[in-house]
């Protein structure tokens, strides 16, 4: 795999051992032209594998960047692939439900990509929803299937945008306003 865009163009990243389902070079390019610039901006990347979205995003400006993966099998590539970045990317190893129950700050963008297999889409979102780790403000993308509708039956959340690439989807979301 290979960063897409920004000052890290090009620069290969290692694959982890596993089960993973590295996101398509089409379709990073595509959601970080979307994003536009990212500089001074915080990143979430939740689901992290290889850590290749923390560090798109890193290469294209946010300054405040964390991956989050529960994997243990994955954890040497991470870090060995955030030393790539030229701002520092905070690895936590731990559950995504368990992170976002207890994150301490919110970010302008987080990045789910949970496995395609992953059954608890609707609850992680619930559960985002209310989190410190977003706000009104905040952008939300999940990558998912496209046969995945569990994403509009989320009472907090709304789809603003919706992206196609093959037989996934990225939706870009945010949270509604309590007014």
């Amino acid at each position: 795999m290979r960063i897409t865009g920004g000052s890290l163009c090009g620069i290969q990243v290692k694959v982890p051992p596993g089960v993973i389902r590295p996101s398509m070079d089409r379709m990073r390019e595509s959601v970080f032209a979307v994003l536009g610039d990212l500089t001074g901006l915080s990143f979430c990347d939740i689901f992290s594998g290889s850590g290749i979205i923390a560090l798109e995003a890193a290469s294209r400006g946010a300054s405040f960047i964390e991956a989050v993966e529960s994997d243990p099998l994955k954890r040497k590539i991470l870090l060995s692939n955030a030393a790539l970045s030229p701002v520092r990317i905070n690895c936590r190893f731990m559950s995504a439900e368990l992170y976002i129950t207890h994150a301490k700050r919110n970010f302008d963008i987080v990045f789910l990509d949970p496995p395609f297999s992953y059954s608890y889409t609707k609850e992680l979102l619930e559960s985002l929803a209310v989190s410190k780790a977003v706000s009104n403000e905040t952008s939300i993308l999940i990558h998912h299937q496209c046969d995945d509708v569990q994403i509009k039956d989320v009472s907090r959340i709304i789809v603003a945008d919706r992206r196609i690439y093959g037989r996934s989807v990225v939706d870009f979301l945010k949270i509604k306003s309590e007014n």
